[in-house]
């Protein structure tokens, strides 16, 4: 196994950011993280960087947080673990929304948990007809905690209260309509190629200024809401529920409050 999760190419003004670790499903572990901040610091930096794609590689743009990782973690409790988790999360999502360049998501398959935080996370994003998404947390004890600072942004307040209380699994015309993608195609990499040639006939300066303008409300919700959302996800984390909703997933079960219709 390569020790790089995320590739990282710059072509005719765009950096291109790969989720590339498809053999956990593009799961949110401490090195994919690193690995996508130091590509997010790279692409701020340069530049010839118009702006930014953010896609993947495998049938699954990010399974949510890496469960395998926080099974087999040293840390004295699971609150400690959590907290360490959170605050990765936290740090990540807030880079790719105050990046000064424009975030484009390109998804061609399943989106689940923390994953929804990333698409949430840009400022726009194309899903071909294979997509599917999730909030998935509610079905293992937990909650969609710090990635409700990207995703409730972007949803009408029904479609937030369906999607964090069922964890049901939504299409791209469903999230196309609901807000939390841009646009529903057939092509992922056509509608990518259109949008980054309108970006390149665009400002910089322009297009940092005028995305300050429409992340200023999320980052203040960062500021206001963080510390509270990290404490709730420590604490779900280390509950009795959440261990054994996780222990469940991983052992391919149903977890014990499951109840057959």
């Amino acid at each position: 196994m390569t020790d790089r999760l995320v590739r990282y190419e710059v072509a005719d003004g765009v950096a291109t950011l790969t989720l590339d670790s498809p053999h956990n499903r593009n799961a949110i572990s401490t090195r994919l993280v690193e690995q996508l901040r130091q590509g997010l610091a790279d692409a701020a930096t340069d530049a010839a960087v118009r702006a930014v794609v953010l896609t993947h590689t495998g049938g699954t743009f990010c399974a949510g947080a890496d469960l395998s990782e926080a099974s087999a973690a040293t840390h004295s409790t699971p609150e400690g673990l959590a907290a360490e988790r959170t605050k990765q999360m936290t740090d990540l999502l807030r880079a790719i929304v105050e990046l000064p360049k424009p975030v484009i998501g390109r998804i061609d398959g399943h989106v689940r948990a923390g994953g929804m935080g990333l698409v949430g996370a840009c400022d726009l994003v194309v899903a071909g007809p294979e997509s599917t998404f999730a909030l998935t947390e509610v079905r293992l004890g937990l909650a969609a905690s710090i990635i409700s600072l990207t995703v409730i942004p972007r949803l009408t307040p029904r479609a937030a209260g369906r999607y964090f209380l069922t964890g049901e699994k939504f299409g791209p015309r469903e999230a196309e309509a609901i807000g939390l993608i841009s646009q529903a195609v057939g092509d992922s990499s056509e509608a990518v190629r259109e949008l980054a040639a309108t970006l390149r006939a665009c400002s910089p300066q322009g297009l940092a200024e005028s995305k300050k303008l429409t992340t200023m409300r999320m980052l203040a919700d960062f500021d206001n809401y963080a510390k509270v959302l990290a404490e709730q996800s420590a604490g779900l984390f280390g509950s009795e529920e959440a261990i054994e909703g996780m222990s469940a997933f991983l052992q391919k079960r149903s977890p014990r409050w499951a109840v057959d219709s």
